[in-house]
């Protein structure tokens, strides 16, 4: 099992215990336990399907003989009518999984879509597009997971897996070359050394670090820069390190960042932007 599979077992569990508690008495009351059944994901709204991997493994972690039929696969373009996949397993199983299946789905579907829409206006450019950590918490595996189906690119997935020098990790410590040194030197007495990006604010900074610090960073962020300042800092840069863009970029404005060449545009609101998208899971009787 990956660290993907091994971590969505746990947000299942969890989501699982959340939900059904003592017992799912509206089904207890009223289905018998071995009586099977079969159900149908309908799509109800265009955009780009996401979760469908998820939902097998939900089902599956329910019930590990239920049979799971996709029509549809993650990244699809999905249209209002359509089928996604069908579920073959006991009604207990189909009603336990309905709300969590269509929970995750319908968010799932929302982040894709919007990202794909941002990856379309960046078709002929270099620049590539990054979500953030601005997640909803304990839900942030299948989050990024949808940006990762629209086409986007994760950025690190917590605080663990990269050093990001930030606003108030510089003035906490007094400086952004301060700050970079202490990091690289922390970095390297761990036994894999972490890559380092540090925030810069203004083009200042950005010839500070170019001159005093290059060799210790992987990647500058120029936050809240303006196009055209990105592109002063470009000149800067050099490309001698990768570079991101980040602030209040949105589907308006994101063209004009990707004619300077930054390498990577960040966008927290690929996700806490995303709307929810409608599906449904409806009953379909054996024959």
């Amino acid at each position: 099992m990956n660290s993907f599979d091994i971590a969505l077992v746990s947000l299942i569990e969890a989501a699982l215990k959340e939900d059904i508690g003592s017992g799912d008495h509206s089904t207890l009351s009223c289905i018998p336990a071995s009586q099977q059944g079969k159900a149908l994901l309908k799509i109800k709204q265009a955009g780009i399907l996401a979760g469908v991997e998820v939902a097998k493994k939900i089902f599956n972690f329910i019930e590990p003989s239920a049979q799971f039929v996709a029509f549809k696969k993650d990244g699809d373009q999905m249209q209002v009518g359509e089928t996604a996949f069908e579920i073959t397993a006991t009604v207990h199983t189909i009603l336990k999984g309905e709300r969590l299946v269509l929970n995750c789905m319908q968010r799932m579907c929302g982040i894709a879509t919007l990202t794909n829409r941002y990856t379309q206006l960046l078709k002929g450019y270099h620049t590539r597009i990054l979500d953030t950590r601005k997640t909803t918490p304990n839900f942030r595996l299948l989050e990024k997971e949808a940006v990762k189906i629209g086409g986007g690119m994760n950025h690190r997935f917590g605080l663990y897996d990269m050093i990001m020098l930030k606003d108030n990790h510089i003035d906490y410590c007094g400086g952004i070359i301060e700050a970079i040194n202490q990091a690289y030197a922390y970095s390297n007495q761990l036994e894999k050394p972490l890559k380092i990006e540090v925030e810069t604010r203004n083009l200042s900074d950005v010839e500070l670090v170019c001159n005093k610090a290059l060799n210790k960073v992987d990647r500058i962020m120029l936050d809240n820069f303006s196009p055209e300042a990105v592109s002063q800092a470009l000149a800067i840069i050099q490309g001698r390190v990768e570079t991101e863009a980040s602030g209040g970029i949105n589907l308006t404005t994101i063209e004009s960042f990707a004619k300077t060449g930054v390498d990577f545009v960040s966008v927290g609101g690929l996700i806490h932007q995303a709307q929810s998208l409608d599906l449904s899971l409806k009953a379909s009787f054996m024959k």
